[in-house]
């Protein structure tokens, strides 16, 4: 039964962690618009944060790559905290969106963290 959701959970991420990278070129304004005025280039930091999601999804379904990938995709969960916090600090610019989501994507990034921590441990599938 292990085994079967060790496998389970990594086919799922994966496939959400490709899906949201093509999302990023799918609806590349909706990504730009929730970027914190900080950042300067919110379109490449869009397109680059999209293909990391597509590389990181890919490279957890590959046994040579699958730790890289997990610690590269909590790299990029610890990194996104900062959208996150801005979003929940600005509300105001976020009228469509209900605050509890805005204020629930923070928790769910320690969820994802915890998700893709995991697979950065030796291979279950081979143990």
């Amino acid at each position: 039964m292990r085994r079967w959701l060790y496998l389970a959970g990594l086919v799922v991420q994966a496939i959400f962690y490709v899906a949201a990278g093509v999302n990023h070129f799918w609806h590349t304004a909706m990504y730009v618009a929730i970027m914190p005025p900080h950042y300067s280039h919110p379109v490449a930091l869009v397109q680059i944060s999209g293909v990391a999601e597509v590389l990181g999804g890919v490279g957890l379904l590959m046994p040579q790559s699958r730790r890289f990938a997990a610690w590269g995709i909590i790299a990029m969960l610890v990194v996104y905290f900062d959208v996150h916090i801005y979003m929940a600090m600005h509300p105001e610019r976020f009228a469509g969106i209900p605050a509890w989501l805005l204020y629930g994507r923070i928790p769910l990034q320690f969820v994802l963290i915890a998700w893709a921590a995991v697979y950065t441990k030796r291979d279950a599938l081979t143990a």
